[in-house]
């Protein structure tokens, strides 16, 4: 049973290898992608602090003012949240009958109005500051290639899910009285009385070991964000969640509402809820109407939110009778939406603030140093077993 567990972790090892060292590194990136992104385009996305006694611009102002600017575009997604410092950002896409927009994220100074700037979020079409933090996110999340390299990475999560459970059974002593006690040098680092290839099997294994939890918790939720087809069915048949929205019930050809009215009756829904449900409120992040759809989907952040900066507390209305469809509740109201909130939010890092996310980028290196770490531990073994064997007989296979 070792034995074939053995050869399964190291062959589960090799496959994903470059994949989690490239995973790793691009992620220890995105740990502060915010700042990245920032210090590097400050024309765009810096404004000048405001006193707290100036309000932003109505925030359906600023639609129309980059509408106009884009007549090309239209936009599914309506910013809300203003912080201090921060440029808004608007997302375009393309009006029917338009194949390809030059620019899709567009900044804005949320107190004056001025359009900052725009970019062809991802490329580096405007020089490899402007791209470099979209290409790193893209590379992270699909390898850059779309939906057949989020396919891949949603393969190599559940491989290294499987791994990381395989991984940690193997480091177990074989059963016997105090097996827990003789699991202890597993733990430990030999840096003084062992050579360099030791140092480094032991940083392999006691590496892998102290931070366990969160490699199996970076991995299986790298399910959730690219196999949801794998992930959904099994946490559904686990735990309990909540419903998403109801049907559209307006008929096809009753009037649309407009998006200022949407908003409006979104808020009242919102503070409907909020007394109805017992949350509160704290900001309003987003509405948004994807294109094809019939609802109207509002995002808070409310004190039900795992996601410190954007929220993910949602309310789903009908875009032509304004009824409220939905509400779903990052944790509180089922286990496994709850289970789902923490697993996400530790992989974004948008929970525990600085010191947490610190904590992330040194696990994203250590996912990368893992990796490397295998591969040449058993690239030597495999040298010295083939040293030990000598030339293969001259006309023998190879």
């Amino acid at each position: 049973m070792r034995a074939w567990l053995l050869r399964l972790h190291r062959w589960l090892g090799l496959s994903t290898a470059g994949f989690l060292l490239l995973a790793g590194l691009s992620g220890s990136l995105l740990v502060f992608q915010q700042e990245i992104d920032a210090a590097l385009n400050p024309q765009w996305l810096r404004v000048p602090l405001r006193p707290a006694t100036q309000a932003p611009l109505d925030p359906l102002l600023l639609r129309e003012r980059v509408l106009q600017a884009h007549p090309e575009a239209q936009l599914p997604w309506l910013p809300l949240q203003v912080r201090p410092g921060e440029a808004q950002r608007f997302w375009l896409a393309p009006r029917p009958g338009v194949a390809h927009l030059a620019m899709d994220e567009v900044f804005v100074d949320p107190w004056n109005g001025e359009i900052l700037g725009a970019r062809h979020w991802g490329h580096f079409d405007q020089g490899w500051r402007a791209g470099l933090m979209p290409f790193v996110y893209r590379l992270h999340e699909s390898l850059a290639l779309g939906e057949w390299g989020k396919l891949a990475l949603g393969m190599v999560a559940m491989l290294w899910s499987l791994d990381c459970l395989v991984g940690a059974w193997l480091t177990l002593p074989p059963r016997g009285p105090r097996r827990l006690v003789r699991w202890a040098p597993a733990w430990r680092l030999r840096w003084r009385e062992a050579g360099w290839h030791k140092r480094l099997f032991d940083f392999h294994r006691a590496g892998g070991l102290w931070p366990w939890a969160l490699l199996f918790v970076l991995a299986w939720s790298s399910v959730s964000f690219n196999l949801d087809a794998a992930y959904s069915p099994l946490m559904q048949r686990l735990f309990a969640h909540q419903p998403g929205p109801q049907r559209p019930s307006s008929a096809a050809d009753s009037p649309e509402l407009g998006w200022a009215a949407a908003l409006a009756l979104a808020r009242q829904h919102a503070a409907d809820a909020a007394r109805d449900r017992g949350f509160r409120i704290e900001q309003e992040v987003e509405l948004s109407r994807r294109p094809g759809t019939d609802l109207y989907q509002l995002r808070l952040l409310t004190d039900r939110d795992l996601n410190q900066r954007r929220g993910a507390t949602r309310l789903w209305l009908d875009a032509r009778s304004g009824a409220p469809l939905g509400l779903f509740l990052p944790r509180g109201a089922a286990a496994g939406d709850t289970v789902s909130s923490w697993l996400i939010n530790l992989h974004l890092g948008t929970v525990g603030g600085r010191p947490y996310q610190l904590l992330l980028l040194l696990l994203g290196l250590a996912v990368a140093g893992l990796s490397a770490s295998g591969v040449y531990l058993w690239w030597r073994k495999r040298r010295a077993r083939q040293l030990r064997q000598g030339p293969a007989p001259w006309g023998s296979a190879a």
